[in-house]
């Protein structure tokens, strides 16, 4: 049998990703809080809990 041939559309679309530098930067600084104050709970381990020991 002879079939028609379908033609398929695809429609492609193009994802740019695009870097908002104030969500770069908050995101920066709640890490770094994070570092600052599992460090600070470090010291604090180190300095206050351990020596008493």
């Amino acid at each position: 049998m002879n079939e028609p041939h379908k033609t398929v559309e695809v429609e492609r679309k193009d994802i740019q990703h695009k870097s908002d530098s104030s969500m770069v930067a908050s995101t920066f600084i709640k890490y770094a809080a994070y570092v600052i104050i599992f460090f600070g709970f470090l010291y604090f381990l180190v300095k206050y809990v351990f020596p008493k020991f």
